[in-house]
Formats: C-alpha cells, structure tokens, sequence
C-alpha cells in the first residue's frame, strides 16, 4: 500500500470504515472515498472492500471486537512462507473468518486458496478435532459447482484449508455492479446451486452459510459454492432423499447458534435450532431473491431489523419486483423463503424438480390453474378436513332415519355414531384452526390426534355398516346409502387423507 506505514489507530479507523462501508447499500467504496480520513486509511478499507468481493466467504462479521483482533493480531504469511508443499504467493484478503492467501501447490504445481482459520475458531481441541473431521468430510465432495476442499495443514497450533482457486468474481460483486440479470440467468444460476447442494446433502454436509460472498462465477461463466470446509455434517445419510422428522434433526447447540452470517440465517438458525438441509434452502431462496432483484428480501437499516424481519416478515412478493422471471422459477424461490422448514422444499432435489418444471412441491400452478404450492396444498388439506365433518352430521342423519324404520340395536348404534361423530369433529376442527393459527405445534398435535381419528373413522364406519345390514330387508335404498357413506368415511381416513396430509405438509411423520 502507497503511504506511510498504519498504526494502531490507523487500523481501528479502518476497521470502523470497513464495517460501516460493508453494511451500507449502494457503493461502498463512493462512501468511503467521501469519509473524512486519511488517505492511507481509505486506501486499506478500499483494499479490503476489493477482497471482500473477490476472496468470498472469509468476511463473516464476527462478534464486537473480534475483527479489531484479526487485523491488529494476526500476522500475515509473507509470499514464499511454505506450509508443507504449499507456498504463499500473495494475500487475497482477510476478515471475520481469517485471511485468505493464494498459493501454489508445489507437487503438480497448481494455484491454490489457502485459509487460515481465525485463533477465535479453533481456540479448543474440540473445536480444532472438529474442523478437521469436518474438512475431511468436505474434501469428499467432488462436484463442478462446488469449490473443491484439498486439504487441512496445521502450523504452530494453527489450521488452515487448502482448496482449489476459483478466479472470478464472487455474486456479491455482480449484485453491487448493479443492472439486474436476465430471467435465463436468475434460472441458471438457481439450478447450477440447487445441484451443488444436492450432491453436498448427498454426503451428509450441510453448508449453513450460503450467501453472495460465498458463490464465485468463474472465468468459464458457472458459478461455485465455497466455503464447504467450515460446514457442518449431518450424520444421518443421503440428506437429499430424507424426510425429515423434527425430533431428531433439530437440536439446539451452541455452534449452531454461532455459525453463519444473520442476514441470510434461516428463522430456525436464528432461534438457536440446528441447521438442516432445509436451512440452506432457505438461504438459497434470500440469495436467489437478492440476485434477481439486487435488494436483500428482508433488507432493513439495521442488522437487528433485518434479523426481525426474517423472523416475522414477509417479503415484498417477487413477481411485482421482477415481473419477467417464470411464474415457476418465482414460486420455487418464494417456496424457499417459508418461514416454517416443514413448508419448503424437503430437499434439493425437490427443488431441482421444480425448476426443471417436473411435478414437485414448487409446480404452484396446473393447467387448471389450481395452487399446488405448500400452501395452496395445505387450503386442500383444510378443504378435506371439512368434507369429513360433513361425513360424519351425513352418517349421523343417516343413523337417525334408520332407527326411526326399525328400532332397537339401530337406536343403540344411533346413539354411539352421535357421540364418536362429535369426538372426531371437534377433533378436526381443532387441526383445522392448530394449522392456521398455530403452524408450529400443528405437528404434535396432528400425532396426538392420529390415532383418535383413525379409531373413530373406523368405528363409524363399522356402525353405519351394521344398520345397513340391519335394515337391507326392508329398507334396501336406506342401506346403500348408510353402506355408501360409512365407506366414504372409511376410505377417505385409510386412502385420501394420508396422501393430502404428506402433500401439505412434506416430511411429518404419517400414521
């Protein structure tokens, strides 16, 4: 850099600049070149807003005072410094997570990017045993459009990963030179990242911090997920095909709590819950929405609004900010962006399907024009529920009128429909309304209330089966009708009703 040489105070202000520069909208280096400050200072924070887009994922803000840290403490590896058979050849940047060096490999003699890891991230055994399990993990994943991981070195307590260099620009970059991207290219880049997610749920690894920074367009115009290294593994297999069951996927931890950038954590990630599959999708659908339309969804003035918005906000919908794009491509993305993980796509293969306009969870709109996204499934859910109550005052009419023609067992069946016919009915009413007003209990309640269902729906039908037999001799029209309703009731408990129930709501358990 140009200039004298910076001092302690020199870097503060820089560090003060960079965060404020990094959290502006518009062009961060215009604000910075109007800041009041020295001129070695602007330039630094310049260099390092330069870096910011071209080294990637390594600016994670950290927690207050970390950053002053990372640029005040941590030495810098001088070009030609070897760690094992890698040698500095420059630095590309540093940040949150640690510097970013590029290098070259000295046995086939490539260009690679090394990272070394912050001290603040591998301060215990625990998490330094971690990062190299989950490295290793990282390293299996071989696929175009992810950053391939090499290797993890260790130097004097030290950790760093070696992975391939991706020269490009990071999407962070394309999104701040302004003009917004062609529908094809909103479409193309949400395929090539859903299939480098796929392939990583494949392994088990779950990325946790998708995010501009961490996409890079190559030279060759596709994109590359990076960053893998510090992701987190699920150790449930083949994620990409899972259903999800909420007992056992989502636990609260510590890491989980702490990994990620807020602004593109998912409402679970930010209520302290372990990130899944589902989280990256979500993550996916905030980078989509900004990539298309250049403004983060739940974009606000401050970092804790925009975490409140993601808890508790919806976005502006994306059709009316860039009508142009597919309907399906919009209801894709938009299904991502749920808030509640049940209510988006189980997988990234689901997603693939509904990009690639196979029949899927994000298909929103048939040729009859019917809603067939999560939410429109759920109002047929809900339509289903009503059908059965109406079933069930039917059956019960249905009773009365025989046991008025023959009296009896018929008045003692009569009696027992009535009362298991107000069990069940309230019972669905109370889905009904769980499922509407209180979607996160929804799932527990739905089991607690399975099996109720299923016994009174058998029951009744059995009973209506009874009074025809009883009263086919001499009322044969009042026993096909009695015979036709308990098997409606039947039928629609044992066929209809779990096929409604998986389509609305992916992933919970079915009895």
């Amino acid at each position: 850099m140009a200039g004298d040489a910076l001092t302690a105070a020199d870097m503060a202000q820089v560090r003060d600049l960079f965060e404020a520069a990094v959290d502006r909208d518009g062009d961060p280096a215009a604000w910075t070149q109007s800041q009041d400050a020295p001129d070695r200072v602007k330039e630094e924070v310049l260099s390092l807003l330069e870096h910011h887009s071209r080294a990637g994922s390594f600016l994670t803000p950290p927690e207050p005072g970390r950053l002053a840290d990372i640029f005040l403490d941590t030495p810098a590896l001088d070009p030609g410094t070897t760690l094992g058979a890698y040698r500095i050849e420059r630095e590309l940047g540093r940040g949150g997570m640690g510097c970013v060096y590029l290098a070259t490999d000295t046995r086939p003699g490539r260009a690679v990017a090394i990272k070394a890891i912050a001290p603040h991230l591998t301060g215990s055994d625990v998490e330094r045993g971690r990062l190299r399990r989950e490295a290793r993990a990282a390293a299996q994943l071989s696929h175009p459009g992810i950053c391939t991981v090499f290797a993890l070195e260790e130097r004097d307590g030290e950790q760093f990963i070696v992975s391939e260099f991706v020269d490009g620009q990071t999407l962070r970059g394309e999104i701040a030179a302004g003009g917004l991207p062609s529908p094809d290219c909103v479409a193309a880049a949400a395929r090539e990242l859903a299939l480098a997610l796929q392939a990583a749920h494949g392994h088990g690894i779950v990325h946790r911090d998708m995010k501009p920074e961490n996409v890079m367009r190559g030279r060759d115009g596709h994109l590359k997920i990076l960053d893998f290294g510090l992701a987190r593994i699920d150790p449930r297999p083949r994620m990409s095909d899972a259903a999800f069951d909420d007992r056992t996927s989502l636990h609260t931890t510590q890491s989980a709590v702490m990994a990620g950038t807020p602004a593109y954590m998912s409402p679970e990630q930010l209520n302290g819950v372990r990130a899944d599959a589902r989280t990256d999708l979500f993550q996916l659908g905030v980078l989509l929405y900004e990539f298309a339309c250049g403004e983060h969804p739940f974009s606000a003035p401050t970092p804790v609004s925009t975490i409140g918005r993601i808890l508790a906000s919806e976005p502006t919908p994306l059709a009316g900010r860039r009508p142009d794009l597919p309907p399906s491509l919009v209801a894709a993305i938009e299904c991502c962006l749920r808030k509640e993980p049940r209510e988006r796509f189980v997988s990234a293969t689901d997603l693939l399907a509904a990009l690639d306009g196979a029949t899927g969870l994000g298909r929103v709109v048939t040729h009859a024009g019917q809603d067939l996204s999560p939410a429109g499934k759920a109002t047929w859910w809900s339509a289903h529920q009503l059908v059965a109550i109406a079933l069930y005052f039917s059956g019960c009419v249905m009773a009365w009128t025989i046991k008025e023609w023959t009296h009896g067992l018929t008045t003692a069946a009569f009696v027992a429909l009535g009362g298991i016919a107000t069990i069940a009915g309230v019972f669905r009413g109370h889905l009904v309304f769980t499922e509407r007003m209180n979607h996160s209990s929804f799932p527990a309640e739905w089991k607690r209330a399975s099996a109720v269902l299923f016994t009174a729906d058998v029951g009744m039908a059995a009973l209506l089966g009874a009074d025809a037999l009883l009263v086919s001799s001499i009322r044969p029209l009042l026993a096909v009708f009695a015979l036709a309703i308990g098997l409606g009731i039947a039928l629609a408990r044992l066929v209809l009703e779990p096929a409604t129930t998986r389509a609305a709501f992916p992933g919970m358990i079915e009895r």
